[in-house]
């Protein structure tokens, strides 16, 4: 592989590696809470501490297809940096939600929210490669460079709660 195409994908590569590390302690803390309510293998056994472990490692993995997608697609179309940054923080915010979920449900709301703007962010720079790669097909304007600065300055905002 080119050594500037690795370039241009490498934090992507990382950002998915370290949400495949987190799906693993997700799906161990669902094994060891099973294991723990019936000393059995994974079964579910009704207890309010597994039902939270179990429906918290479902609800993640409901929207990690849709993660990986605008990831991928925000960072090979518009720009790998603001992406892999917000792909970090959404990989924080589900680990928040995911934590929130074991107490209160309550306490994963926060994480919940603050998740979907972030996919929304990662989706409208996906939107945003794709009309700039048409622009430039149909009319010859390459406006890349101001979008890779516009969401290079956007992208600190996702910090803000």
């Amino acid at each position: 592989m080119d050594h500037e195409m690795l370039g241009s994908i490498v934090l992507l590569a990382i950002v998915t590696l370290i949400s495949v590390v987190q799906n693993a302690f997700f799906a161990s803390k669902v094994e060891h809470e099973s294991k723990h309510c019936n000393g059995k293998g994974f079964q579910r056994p009704g207890s309010s501490a597994f039902d939270r472990v179990y429906t918290a490692n479902q609800n993640c993995g409901h929207t990690y297809p849709t993660f990986l997608a605008v990831l991928w697609c925000a960072g090979l179309l518009c720009s790998q940096a603001p992406a892999a940054f917000a792909g970090l923080m959404y990989l924080f915010v589900r680990q928040k939600y995911f934590v929130g979920y074991l107490g209160e449900r309550t306490q994963s709301t926060p994480g919940h929210l603050f998740g979907k703007r972030i996919l929304l962010f990662l989706f409208l720079m996906s939107v945003a490669g794709i009309l700039n790669y048409y622009l430039v097909f149909f009319f010859g304007s390459d406006f890349e460079m101001h979008i890779k600065t516009i969401t290079s300055a956007i992208s600190p905002l996702l910090l803000i709660p």
